[in-house]
């Protein structure tokens, strides 16, 4: 017994630093060809992985790979929610608000009548599909723009939403779940509770652990931890994510909260020195990019060719169908109604183009197949194309696009510096 769990940890030791040192190589290849580092790490994880190379092997389920994901996930939307400004928020926040709820429902249905006529599934499964999906995906989006430098409203925005719609997706996809085994029956206000608990618990949660991080840490009399920071922020953030989970609430949803509250302390007249937070930057800046290493890179080797093969054209209809018509359509439904944002065409084009999917749909589908669940290879199919295209072609185009729609900036944002750019 003792002799297999040294080798299962030795085996996940060996997987860690492999990953870790190709990482390295894959860095430098992504700066050479000028693409997003996520999006190198995907291809070098599809040519480590049983697919191909065979160097890789890990379970989708496993707890390391779990493991890995939940905790990638919650230090790169802690990080995320750090670098908002609140200031932005109050001019865009009608948007954000209805693409995280309006935005995922509009998507989910024009996926789910896609996918019910490509794919000849019932409607009931075409919606969980659809909802898998329907999400954008914040550990691939945070990333993408600490590469590229675009105007403070739009990324915010972008990524606000891409950590506020993870609960509205992930409650479809539970909701449909429980209903298509049997669990639960379709309800309208159970629906909606289910969504006021996970992201309201989840807020309420992410704004008390935020505070108290943002009180130890300060120049308050209360600050006795500041010479603590790193870590402090370490624990808010996996703190905030069990907390919120043990209530029911959305996790993710907490983590992103507190990090807006240790990125703004001003919200409570409270001030967190430079010294104070310089180690935090340089810290977080690491270990997120260790992260993005080993989530993507795993991710890759996780892509079933053998399973992608049953449904590729079927698949990359749909996802063609999600990027280029149901992502339209939702921006547009979500932004034009929002006067105060003062949104221009070229802003909203460019929303048009980055809606990268990738963690949270792969762990969604990973459940999906776990469960037993009818037609979970069309699920998981779709899903991994999904996540394929939106990294290798959107995530690999941002800087482009972005360049192309004149919405850079000449200063670029290391997170050191919050200059604010709401034209």
């Amino acid at each position: 017994m003792e002799s297999h769990v040294m080798s299962v940890v030795q085996q996940n030791l060996y997987i860690i630093t492999l990953v870790l040192i190709v990482g390295l190589i894959a860095i430098k290849l992504s700066e050479w060809i000028k693409i997003p580092d996520v999006a190198m790490f995907m291809i070098v994880g599809i040519l480590l992985g049983p697919s191909l190379l065979n160097f890789i092997r890990i379970a989708n389920d496993s707890v390391a790979n779990q493991f890995i994901i939940t905790l990638g996930s919650i230090l790169i939307l802690f990080e995320g929610g750090r670098a908002i400004h609140v200031s932005v928020l109050k001019k865009v926040w009608i948007t954000i608000s209805l693409l995280s709820v309006l935005g995922v429902i509009v998507t989910a249905a024009v996926v789910a009548i896609t996918a019910f006529y490509l794919l000849h599934i019932p409607m009931l499964y075409a919606l969980l599909l659809a909802s898998v999906i329907a999400s954008t995906d914040p550990a691939t989006l945070i990333p993408v723009f600490k590469q590229i430098t675009i105007r403070e409203k739009v990324r915010q925005t972008v990524e606000s939403e891409s950590a506020f719609n993870d609960a509205t997706g992930s409650i479809l996809a539970f909701t449909l779940l429980a209903i298509i085994q049997g669990h639960a029956q379709l309800s309208v206000a159970s629906s909606i509770w289910s969504f006021v608990r996970e992201a309201g618990g989840g807020i309420l949660v992410g704004t008390i652990i935020g505070f108290l991080g943002v009180l130890f840490t300060s120049e308050h009399n209360w600050g006795h931890l500041r010479k603590y920071s790193t870590i402090i922020n370490l624990v808010v953030a996996i703190s905030s994510y069990l907390l919120a989970g043990s209530i029911h609430s959305s996790g993710f949803m907490a983590t992103f909260t507190a990090g807006l509250i240790l990125g703004n302390p001003d919200l409570f007249r409270l001030h967190i020195s430079e010294e104070t937070n310089s180690p935090v930057y340089h810290f977080s800046e690491s270990i997120t990019l260790i992260m993005r290493k080993l989530i993507f890179i795993l991710l890759g080797t996780q892509v079933d060719f053998r399973i992608l093969k049953e449904f590729w054209v079927q698949g990359i209809l749909i996802v063609l169908v999600f990027m280029f018509i149901a992502r339209p359509l939702t921006v547009l439904a979500c932004t034009l109604p929002d006067r105060k944002a003062k949104w221009k065409w070229n802003e909203i084009v460019f929303m048009f183009w980055v809606r990268e999917t990738g963690v949270i749909p792969a762990a969604l589908s990973g459940m999906i197949v776990a469960a037993g669940v009818k037609y979970s290879s069309e699920i998981t199919s779709v899903t991994f194309i999904a996540i394929l295209m939106t990294i290798l072609i959107q995530a690999s185009t941002t800087g482009y696009v972005a360049k192309k729609l004149g919405i850079t900036i000449d200063e670029p944002n290391h997170g050191m510096k919050k200059a604010v750019d709401i034209k």
